[in-house]
């Protein structure tokens, strides 16, 4: 019999969809059985009290967990997220539910032996409850004590080689597409450069110095399968500086239908024959498509590299062959001030060991960010506070006209005195002799 009645966790049971709370009472029973024959280093109804303290919180309409403070490993300020219940008589099993992180490999490659590994750790030392991956990218371990997380980050590092995540204020765990390892899109080898720089700032990533948490997420193709555009304030996305390679031969086989669009996700569903001007030319967000003397033509100074021809006909068109990324800025999900997608910083940089030139950039942004931040203020609210010009001031990047939005909408360049030759009295009467008659 269940050690809590939980009538409102039981609803979330009854739809169509697998739910965590089956998963729970699943992992309870087998703890309570013992049936794998386990010496369990923490209360053997973790799962159970798990299951009680979140009917109670369901009940109350609040939340029944406190933070726990500064608990973690020796030497690392990040990794461990300390957690208790508010209600430790009642929830014995869950008095302590400190969660690891777990640093996830490039491109989430894992062998099944690994895996493995970690599964036995966690039904040893915690609760058995894992995140397989959560947003922030990492492995989350759910729920263990304070004595076992010296015991299991030895384990990790030791036995498998295997290093704790990022938690706090600082650069939080680098995570990347499965870019060219299988992507044939991929413009570069997202997971070099995310392995790279993981080693590279291990310091930022384990002893927590910054105004608040930083991320970097490396997208191979403008598709952003990471979303890193949304979410990190240094996204990473692949992109070319040349053109498009056409395949006409192709072109012509999807509009006459012998190649299926998308590659063929829509099959089984009729949605009528190709129509290359409604599905592709008529989409473009730049109109740089047309159709001439049966050949598809691209003005590539117009692309804007949306990826959304390329995705519908993927064996007629491919990316460009001079590839590297855009490094774009200050992502991030509400907090404080609402969601903010990426501002583009750098338009085009080649992506090649040893990566000094990123590095470069990321280092004057977090010299700029650790000078100005203010306390729990990430780097997109930082430039909304004082302007994109201010960022290039401070990263010593020359202004473009690619970092302006749209022409006559919040321009973010203005011209200084000092910087014009002659000075400024000089354009002004120069403009109004010429253009205010």
């Amino acid at each position: 019999m269940a050690k809590h009645e939980t009538p409102l966790l039981d609803q979330l049971e009854s739809g169509p969809w697998p739910s965590f709370v089956s998963d729970l009472k699943q992992e309870a029973e087998s703890r309570s059985k013992n049936e794998k024959g386990l010496d369990y280093q923490i209360p053997v109804d973790v799962c159970e009290d798990l299951l009680g303290v979140l009917e109670l919180s369901f009940k109350h309409g609040r939340t029944h967990w406190k933070h726990g403070g500064i608990v973690g490993v020796f030497g690392y300020g990040g990794g461990v997220i300390g957690r208790y219940c508010d209600q430790p008589e009642m929830f014995p099993g869950v008095a302590h539910f400190h969660t690891m992180r777990v640093n996830q490999p490039a491109g989430k490659f894992y062998t099944a032996e690994y895996l493995r590994q970690i599964c036995d750790i966690w039904e040893l030392r915690g609760s058995g409850i894992t995140n397989m991956h959560g947003s922030t990218g990492d492995i989350i371990l759910l729920g263990t004590t304070t004595p076992q997380l010296e015991e299991i980050f030895w384990t990790l590092t030791h036995d498998m080689n295997q290093d704790l995540g990022g938690s706090g204020s600082n650069l939080r765990t680098p995570s990347d597409c499965v870019g060219q390892a299988r992507c044939e899109w991929a413009c570069f080898d997202t997971q070099a450069l995310c392995h790279d720089l993981t080693l590279e700032y291990q310091d930022e990533l384990h002893r927590p110095a910054f105004p608040y948490k930083f991320k970097f997420k490396f997208d191979g193709c403008p598709n952003c399968c990471v979303a890193s555009i949304a979410r990190a304030d240094i996204s990473f996305v692949g992109t070319w500086r040349d053109n498009i390679r056409i395949d006409q031969e192709a072109v012509k086989a999807y509009v006459g239908g012998e190649l299926p669009p998308n590659g063929g996700s829509h099959a089984g569903r009729d949605w009528g024959p190709f129509d290359i001007e409604k599905e592709v030319i008529g989409l473009c967000p730049t109109n740089c498509m047309w159709m001439e003397g049966g050949e598809l033509k691209i003005d590539d100074r117009e692309c804007t590299r949306c990826m959304h021809c390329i995705n519908v006909m993927p064996r007629a068109l491919r990316v460009g062959e001079d590839q590297g990324c855009s490094m774009l800025v200050g992502a991030k999900a509400p907090i404080l001030d609402g969601a903010q997608m990426g501002s583009l910083l750098v338009p085009f940089i080649k992506v090649e060991e040893p990566y000094d030139e990123i590095k470069e950039v990321i280092e004057s942004i977090w010299d700029y960010w650790m000078e100005e931040g203010k306390n729990r203020e990430r780097l997109g609210e930082l430039m909304k506070r004082q302007g994109f010009q201010k960022l290039l001031e401070m990263t010593n990047i020359k202004p473009v006209p690619q970092h302006v939005q749209e022409p006559r909408h919040n321009p973010y360049i203005f011209w200084k005195e000092d910087e014009v030759e002659g000075g400024f009295d000089r354009d002004v009467n120069e403009f109004r002799k010429h253009h205010l008659r």
